[in-house]
């Protein structure tokens, strides 16, 4: 198993000041990162044998951390376009 932190800094290092500007000014972006940071903790606990679970969750929680990553990739990808 990884244990690759997979904060969205680390995901995402050329727009860690533009995640911090929309964390203060759009809700939904700051709920999609409070709920990405939510589930990574969790996958990060699962894979440090501190949380168990079943196989079947495990990979939801995954699938779940891959899908608000794209979901915060689009919004990024709006912002910097709304920007230039």
């Amino acid at each position: 198993m990884s244990h690759k932190p997979h904060d969205l800094a680390a995901e995402f290092p050329d727009d860690v000041d533009l995640m911090h500007r929309l964390k203060m000014t759009k809700g939904h972006f700051a709920a999609l990162a409070d709920r990405y940071h939510e589930v990574n903790h969790a996958i990060t606990r699962i894979e440090a044998e501190i949380d168990v679970t079943s196989d079947e969750r495990f990979e939801e929680l995954k699938k779940e951390r891959l899908s608000l990553l794209d979901r915060i990739a689009e919004v990024l990808r709006e912002a910097r376009h709304t920007a230039a």
